[in-house]
């Protein structure tokens, strides 16, 4: 090889591992979605075989036969141009994966996160190592050490793109250790931001769901008598709260509210002894991530590690309505737990009263010793008021008045793709975000409220275990006493809810069925018409979509 060659080879070799880098970004993704548990992205790989493996398998053995060609046919001119044109080839089906992932839209994008970065740089470190490997060896087969000695390094060379998945893993498990280095510093360090203010009022929200809707209601009540900072959004793991405590807490803030999320048992224990709560809710202990907690105790248990870190000195607001949650309050040594709801003896805070309509709700809070007040909201639905309850009994064990929480209800406005409603010609009931059974019902409920044709696009509920089947079956039955249209996206996790509607008598005309939630909304303009309402329910992310 001549000094220009040997350049070339170089580059091309950089450019071979950009293109594994930038083809592997859909699997990443993916990683990213099962939060880099290795354990769920190998579940998620062993059900998209057919999808997730054979587009790159393609590239890679694309490539060797056009090298190996070259051997096969024994130099001639067809051999030498297939030799060449191997690579562009490979980097060439390569980009095509990528360009198909790009034009796509992502119901939740890929964030390029500084773990994401490092990923990608070893993926191509990587795959440059392995096209390096090939150069090492190109004239052994000219040279008469046999075929085996020329094939074996051109399978090294794509063997990054052919099993990309596998690849993707790889490069996973080896930044792994530095990655957990990195979070470990990054969490203690906002563990001791925390400890650094003994003046800040800690709080801790978890629940199967309610959580974000009850974390913003408190903000709204807190705000009239506190400066607060709350975790934004869904940012509940431990790392999206490290990242709020270390960017956002200021030294003006008196009250810290961090959403509490868990997808496996002992993450709620982890988040507690970062944040160090003095009080606590628990909204609901219910069927959400049944794929990964296997049962409902086991979630039960996993959302009591809230009252227990609380310690001897904490206050936990447990939502009485539940009977999970109830069980938690009788077994919790917790000396001061209150119970709010709207049912049952022993409530710290009840709401009464309660009339629910299309335009909002109207209801009475009443505390344990007997103050009340009147209220009204703009927020759709009997969860929401329950929501609202909890919040309403926590500001009041932190002093807050009864007319400053009703004034509060007031001003709440509605959480973004949480039975967010939006007026117009169409009126659209954003349920995006919601993804249990009992809201999913409730959100039903909310739309036989209204007037007028009534759509339900949906895909249905995901990581429910063995019970998702029967869950959506149920789900698809209720569907059918509350909608007209039914658009039903997917097949999965969608034909449980087919059945559903259809042993409910559902009429099979009115039933639609799509691919994505791109297909659905271009198919809704068919059924639409001023004054319908359309709700829009759960909205798989990419790691469920089919």
């Amino acid at each position: 090889m001549t000094i220009v060659q040997q350049i070339m080879a170089h580059a091309l070799a950089v450019l071979m591992g950009a293109a594994v880098a930038a083809a592997s970004l859909p699997l990443v993704h993916i990683m990213q979605l099962e939060s880099y548990q290795g354990r769920m992205y190998l579940r998620w790989l062993s059900r998209h075989v057919a999808s997730d493996f054979v587009p790159y398998l393609f590239a890679g053995l694309a490539a060797l036969l056009l090298r190996a060609s070259y051997m096969l046919l024994g130099g001639t001119l067809i051999a030498r141009i297939c030799y060449s044109a191997a690579d562009f080839i490979y980097i060439f089906l390569l980009a095509a994966l990528y360009y198909g992932y790009a034009k796509k839209k992502h119901v939740k994008p890929l964030v390029y996160t500084g773990r994401v970065i490092r990923l990608l740089a070893v993926e191509w470190a990587l795959a440059f190592l392995f096209s390096e490997i090939f150069f090492m060896r190109l004239y052994a087969w000219e040279y008469g050490l046999g075929w085996w000695s020329y094939l074996s390094p051109l399978m090294v060379r794509y063997a990054p793109g052919a099993l990309l998945p596998l690849f993707v893993l790889l490069a996973y498990c080896l930044v792994y250790p530095v990655e957990e280095g990195v979070k470990r510093w990054y969490f203690n360090d906002a563990k001791k931001k925390l400890a650094a203010r003994g003046d800040l009022i800690k709080i801790g929200i978890t629940g199967s769901f309610g959580k974000t809707g009850t974390k913003y209601a408190l903000e709204a009540m807190l705000n009239k008598k506190y400066r607060v900072l709350i975790t934004p959004g869904s940012y509940n793991t431990p790392m999206g709260v490290t990242r709020v405590i270390r960017g956002q807490l200021e030294d003006e803030h008196e009250v810290f509210v961090a959403e509490m999320g868990a997808r496996f048992k002992g993450d709620i224990r982890e988040l507690c002894g970062l944040v160090k709560p003095q009080y606590g809710v628990i909204t609901a202990v219910g069927k959400q991530h049944l794929e990964t907690f296997g049962s409902v105790e086991k979630i039960a248990e996993t959302k009591g590690e809230l009252l227990r870190g609380l310690g001897e000195d904490g206050c936990c607001l447990i939502n009485g309505d539940d009977e999970n949650c109830r069980k938690l309050y009788e077994q919790s040594e917790l000396a001061e737990k209150y119970l709010y709801g709207t049912e049952g003896e022993g409530l710290f805070m009840r709401a009464e009263n309660i009339k629910t309509s299309a335009a909002g709700s109207t209801f009475d809070l009443v505390a344990e010793n007997g103050e009340r007040a009147s209220c009204k909201t703009q927020l759709l639905g009997k969860y929401n008021i329950l929501n609202l309850t909890g919040a309403a009994a926590l500001a009041y064990r932190m002093g807050m008045g009864m007319g400053e929480i009703a004034a509060a209800v007031a001003e709440a406005r509605p959480v973004e793709h949480r039975l967010q409603l939006i007026p117009g010609a169409v009126t659209v009931i954003d349920d995006a975000f919601n993804a249990n059974p009992v809201g999913s019902r409730e959100a039903l409920n909310v739309l036989a409220m209204f007037e007028g044709k009534k759509i339900v696009v949906t895909p249905g509920m995901v990581e429910q275990g063995a019970e998702e089947d029967k869950l959506n079956r149920e789900f698809g039955r209720h569907m059918a006493d509350c909608a007209d249209i039914a658009i039903i996206i997917g097949k999965r996790h969608a034909d449980p809810i087919c059945d559903g509607l259809l042993e409910a008598q559902f009429p099979r005309e009115r039933l639609v069925r799509a691919e994505s939630l791109a297909e659905a909304t271009e198919l809704l303009k068919k059924y639409t018409e001023p004054g319908c309402v359309v709700l829009f329910e759960n909205d798989l992310p990419d790691n469920f979509a089919e």
